[in-house]
């Protein structure tokens, strides 16, 4: 107890015990005063002021790293750290009620630290995706990480202090039961270490178009966390998938088609091999008066049909203005089948959009087989009822 008061309480003829009690209660009222106008002195003044500058900078960053949540934690600092500075000045050691404050103290300070860090890790998350550097990576679950890690930390400096124990006795304890902690924290344990992997080789960020038909996933990547990765499908449904699952099975990622700017075609028209022919002077005639015949290798003056389509083709292509000229364009022929021979059409759109992408695939082929007749070719359809009835619309004789 605080001599000076002691002496300044004799004169009044006031009982050892009542001078103890009236110590403590002015003790306590002015160190909460104190803490009051500190705090309020924070919140009033020194936050606002923040705020205003953080404001007049032309700087981005310091306006989401300096927000009005991290402003206040900070703040909630002050009150535990004058307690822990006044109440042993003002009480002499050994008492047991001030211990028991000081206890408190220092733990509701660890909780506020731990808050002020976890808060800060979010900001530090807000600042990387507003940066066009770390925008596209998947960093959400290593701030995860680093608030558990943070959270862990809080609860056994806690509970060291509420046993009266070393933080390192609480380490050895968890050493001891690390199986149990493995098996009720698995999810989160692999999820950790994938999320690292997936981050690390680059093989995932929020926004790419992933394929894993073995979790029903065929869509944009929303969001990236430590135990999860959220699909929005093409239908607008959500899949949840463990970061794990990503890296012990294997998945499509489309990116590199995002990227290059161009989508592939590859499709196959299948030619009725009994149309296949030699042109005849008439259609060498008209071909060489369209401008068909240039680049087309004559042997012997005979030149197949077929031939003549291919190189049609493929001048076709490379001068569509949506077919994207520096890629592959190519028109090649595989291996004939009972269906026909497949005529394939190998090519890339002018940029990956999905609708401007189906509407140039129908265009092209819409008038692949508009054009066909006019090579002598026709395109192997199995036969119908109409085949075999003799008529056009299948009517008697």
């Amino acid at each position: 107890m605080n001599p000076i008061l002691l002496r300044w309480l004799a004169p009044l003829g006031v009982t050892a015990t009542s001078k103890t009690w009236i110590y403590w209660l002015i003790a306590v009222a002015a160190i909460a005063l104190v803490v009051y106008i500190a705090d309020v002195i924070c919140r009033r003044a020194i936050i606002p002021l923040v705020r205003k500058f953080t404001r007049v900078t032309r700087a981005t960053w310091d306006n989401i790293l300096l927000n009005d949540t991290l402003l206040k934690d900070i703040s909630r600092l002050v009150p535990p750290i004058l307690i822990a500075v006044l109440m042993p000045l003002a009480f002499s050691g050994g008492e047991p009620l001030l211990e028991f404050l000081l206890k408190v103290n220092t733990i509701y300070l660890v909780v506020v630290i731990a808050k002020l860090l976890c808060t800060f890790f979010s900001s530090l998350y807000e600042l990387s995706n507003s940066q066009n550097g770390f925008k596209a990576q998947s960093l959400k679950g290593v701030y995860q990480m680093l608030k558990i890690v943070v959270i862990c930390v809080a609860l056994i400096i806690v509970i060291s202090i509420l046993i009266g124990k070393n933080p390192s006795y609480i380490l050895t304890a968890l050493g001891a039961s690390a199986a149990v902690l493995m098996l009720v924290f698995k999810d989160t344990i692999l999820g950790l270490v994938a999320g690292v992997q997936l981050t690390a080789n680059d093989m995932l960020r929020p926004g790419d178009w992933i394929s894993m038909p073995k979790h029903g996933a065929d869509g944009d990547v929303v969001e990236v966390t430590l135990t999860t990765v959220k699909v929005q499908n093409w239908d607008k449904t959500i899949t949840t998938i463990p970061p794990y699952a990503l890296v012990s099975d294997s998945f499509q990622n489309w990116r590199g088609m995002k990227e290059s700017g161009g989508r592939r075609v590859k499709r196959s028209v299948y030619i009725d091999m009994r149309s296949i022919a030699f042109c005849t002077e008439e259609q060498m005639a008209e071909f060489a008066k369209k401008g068909w015949l240039e680049g087309v290798e004559r042997e012997d003056q005979f030149v197949v049909n077929l031939h003549v389509f291919r190189n049609y083709l493929e001048d076709y292509l490379r001068h569509h203005h949506r077919v994207n000229q520096k890629m592959t364009i190519m028109v090649r022929q595989l291996q004939p089948t009972s269906q026909g021979l497949p005529l394939e059409l190998y090519f890339f759109s002018q940029g990956t959009d999905w609708i401007p992408y189906e509407h140039l695939q129908s265009e092209i082929f819409e008038h692949v087989f508009a054009v066909l007749p006019t090579f002598g070719l026709r395109v192997f359809q199995s036969p119908m009822g109409i085949d075999f009835s003799g008529t056009e619309f299948g009517g008697g004789a």
